[in-house]
């Protein structure tokens, strides 16, 4: 780390890891942040970005570490959390929010109050021998060189390569790349230089959690490739003891308070809440733990139940979401049905809501885990059920990832439908020529292409649409209308892969003057060597338009990289051609950040626009007559309002969701998020799975990427899809509604309010009775709260259950 941070001689100088471990509740200080100089809270903060990345001296990397922009500002928002009153400050060059709600969060951090960001380099330059507070010095534009003093400086450190990578590649066989990461191929990057030997995570190069989750998968669905013919000869079925019938007995109920890290165990006083839990009815016993969630901890709560004969567990934790089957597990691994298992969320309904009111948080908590032990008292043992799983797949969409996936379950010997709404396979990526490496797009995808057609084992349907989709995980039925005719097709598993489209601009000019072209069309006009654009004087990027915007608020992630691309392309043909590109930040993250280097060496000009000034266009002449776009933009570096004469303009224009991606959601009845992608089941931990079970995502539908990224992505879906069709069965909730049908009158209410299909009726004697289909069932309760009678019961949610912990809640937990 360079000696001008400096770290290890300032006490109070700390980096990014430091202050994460001063966070959390195991730090050195049990979550508070304080001080190591004097023990006291800092109350005015900052952090230098760009810590060992970005930087081509001694002891820095050229690269850009990917994470550290968005990792900075969820410290800020736990920082504020911590002290309402602390001034924040964040010295960076592009904040580089490019990942999928990434956006939001950079300005929910920016509209807190006491927060700045100031774009400057900085260095730290002394320390006030008496106090330990650091002074930086920075310069702004509009106030030149500046010295400020704060009680405590973070520096944002990005990410090297393994310590040991040299002996690691030496031991492996395999190659590194400039940067001393795993050599990868752009279009197959799980793969190394050596066959069999597949890479995953950070060692591809610095990524961010969702990366890192679905290239271990990715690298799993290769490995399964090639050692598909050895798939279940080795595994040994998990066996659990046989499950006690306690129904008979008296609730003894075990209550596990989770510190949760400090996300709880800074809002709520556990062990107040522990010693209330063990003055309500039927508790036997009580205990805090540190994360419930670790394997140790959860080994505990199985010898806890089997050591103190407890037939009914709680655990106040987090959401259930997450982490339910975990904990559902001990009880199985102790013998109990896991039935008696209930969860009594005191994260996001307690500590993460009321995070400044600690002694109301502290009660609430209790109020919680009382009602919970109120509803366990109830609970009933129930039994899941085995389904059969139909071993082919169906992937919907016909692009880059759409195929890659298909390609990939087809080497492991499933059938696969592959359905393209085009005429045509290959989706966008047949008007890309080339990546920002220099690759070859259209002869990877041909070559793509021609396997998918020729694998026996997959069936391909273009300029085809789906009219119908019905069933459950593991026996979906699937209607294609296409060239064939009208197809059925019988699956277990559906993966959306329907790409996205380019945003159609309505600014700039463009449609109006065919000298303005998005970066899709450039890039189609430089491949046929169109002397217009080639041997253009003068050419103008515009970046962000159509997104970063109130219409859409997200970044499309590959626009900076696209222009960079295009700007070295034309650079090489024609030296001499005046390039401009007017950005917002330019996101050219992870190694793409040595080609904007590359750029600028070769004298492509970056001129930075604010959004409430963007560039303006208008037709007009050059000096010397020449018709020209005249494009007027503010310099805020120089001070000055420039205006640059074009002869052609190249427009960022936005990654926008595929037209047919609502009426996808709804067929196959999974979310849209708010930006219009599809919502995946958890943001970080199952990046290419759908709430629904039986249906995954890759590619541009989930959101916009590089190809490299989709690929990734797409063997990341085929590595989950393979966990469920490798098995013959898969097991079903027990958890599913039930009808009365003396209490029923037919009226139908019902079957209206289903989103699934699980309810019919059925003729009786007594006339039209709703009649529920378990395998249908996904419990999610709507038909019980309609049914004007009470004919309809939700298992686990019975109404003696929740009339429990109503009651409970009206208890004074000061009683």
């Amino acid at each position: 780390m360079r000696d001008e941070y400096r770290y290890g001689k300032f006490q109070n100088v700390v980096t990014s890891m430091d202050y994460e471990r001063l966070l959390c509740a195991t730090g050195p200080y049990e979550g508070e942040i304080l001080r190591a100089s004097d023990k006291k809270h800092p109350h005015k903060i900052a952090w230098i970005q760009c810590v060992g990345s970005r930087q081509v001296i001694p002891g820095g990397n050229s690269y850009c570490s990917t994470v550290c922009c968005t990792y900075t500002q969820k410290q800020v928002i736990l920082t504020k959390d911590h002290d309402a009153e602390a001034e924040c400050t964040i010295f960076h060059n592009d904040i580089r929010s490019y990942g999928k709600d990434f956006e939001p969060f950079y300005q929910r951090t920016e509209k807190l109050p006491g927060i700045r960001f100031i774009r400057s380099y900085a260095s730290i330059v002394k320390e006030d021998p008496e106090t330990k507070n650091v002074t930086i010095r920075y310069s702004t534009p509009d106030d030149g060189v500046k010295e400020e003093e704060f009680d405590m400086v973070v520096l944002s450190v990005g990410l090297n390569p393994p310590a040991d990578y040299e002996d690691l590649a030496d031991k492996f066989g395999i190659e590194l790349n400039a940067h001393e990461f795993c050599k990868t191929n752009p279009f197959i990057p799980t793969k190394t230089s050596r066959p069999g030997i597949f890479v995953s995570g950070a060692f591809q190069g610095p990524i961010d959690i969702p990366e890192s989750v679905f290239t271990a998968s990715g690298a799993g669905s290769q490995c399964g490739e090639l050692l598909d013919y050895r798939r279940g000869k080795l595994t040994i079925e998990r066996v659990y003891p046989p499950e006690k019938d306690v129904s008979k007995e008296e609730p003894r109920v075990g209550v596990f308070v989770c510190h949760c890290g400090a996300n709880i165990g800074r809002v709520v006083g556990v062990p107040s809440a522990v010693e209330y839990a063990l003055t309500l009815p039927n508790v036997v016993y009580a205990q805090e733990q540190l994360f419930s969630c670790a394997a140790n901890c959860a080994k505990e709560i199985t010898d806890m139940t089997k050591e103190k004969g407890l037939n009914r567990v709680v655990v106040a934790a987090c959401t259930p979401k997450t982490h339910e089957p975990t904990f559902r597990d001990t009880l199985r691994e102790a013998g109990i049905n896991q039935y008696y298992f209930d969860m009594a969320n005191i994260r996001e309904h307690c500590s993460w809501v009321h995070s400044k009111e600690k002694e109301e948080a502290t009660e609430k908590a209790k109020d919680i885990i009382r009602m919970s032990v109120a509803r366990a008292c109830h609970l009933e043992p129930l039994q899941e059920f085995d389904l059969p799983v139909n071993k082919t797949a169906l992937v919907v969409g016909g692009g880059l990832a759409g195929m890659t996936c298909a390609l990939s379950i087809a080497n492991q010997g499933h059938e696969v439908h592959l359905v393209e709404k085009d005429t045509d396979l290959g989706g966008i990526a047949r008007k890309i020529h080339y990546t920002l490496e220099g690759m070859d797009v259209q002869a990877y995808l041909h070559d793509l292409i021609k396997k998918v057609y020729q694998h026996p084992f997959l069936h391909v349907y273009t300029d085809a649409a789906i009219t119908e989709a019905t069933g459950y995980v593991g026996n979906f039925v699937t209607k294609v209308k296409s060239e064939r005719g009208m197809t059925e097709i019988k699956h277990g598993i559906t993966v959306i892969a329907v790409g996205a489209e380019v945003y159609n601009p309505t600014e700039y000019l463009y449609g109006e003057d065919d000298r303005v072209m998005t970066h899709l069309e450039l890039e189609e006009q430089i491949n046929q060597g169109d002397e217009k654009v080639i041997h253009a004087e003068s050419l103008v990027m515009i970046q962000c338009v159509g997104c970063r915007n109130e219409d859409r608020n997200y970044c499309s992630r590959i626009c900076c990289s696209e222009s960079i691309k295009n700007a070295l392309k034309l650079k090489e043909i024609n030296p001499k051609m005046d390039i401009y590109i007017l950005f917002r930040d330019m996101r050219t993250y992870g190694f793409s950040e040595d080609y904007y280097r590359e750029a600028a060496d070769k004298e492509v000009k970056f001129i930075r626009y604010e959004p409430q000034d963007k560039p303006q266009v208008e037709a007009g002449e050059s000096e010397e007559g020449r018709p020209v776009l005249k494009v007027t933009v503010t310099d805020y570096i120089l001070g000055n309002r420039l205006e640059i004469d074009a002869d052609i303009i190249a427009l960022a224009a936005a990654i926008i969701p595929s037209a047919g991606s609502k009426e996808i959601s709804q067929l196959f009845k999974v979310p849209l998020g708010p930006d219009g992608f599809f919502k995946e089941a958890h943001v970080k931990l199952r990046p290419v799975e759908f709430g629904a079970d039986g249906v995954y995502l890759c590619g541009m539908a989930h959101y916009p990427k590089h190809m490299t990224e989709a690929i990734n992505q797409a063997h990341g879906a085929a590595g989950r899809v393979l966990t469920l069709l490798s098995h013959d069965t898969v097991v079903a909730s027990g958890s599913v509604c039930e009808v009365n049908e003396k209490k029923c009158m037919g009226c139908g209410a019902c079957i209206s309010a289903c989103s699934y299909g699980a309810i019919e009726f059925r003729e009786t004697r007594q006339g039209k009775k709703a009649v529920m289909n378990p395998v249908l069932c996904k419990g999610d309760g709507l038909c019980n709260a309609k049914c004007p009678t009470g004919a309809i019961q939700l298992k686990h949610y019975t109404d003696e259950e929740l009339f429990a912990q109503i009651d409970a809640a009206a208890i004074d937990v000061q009683e």
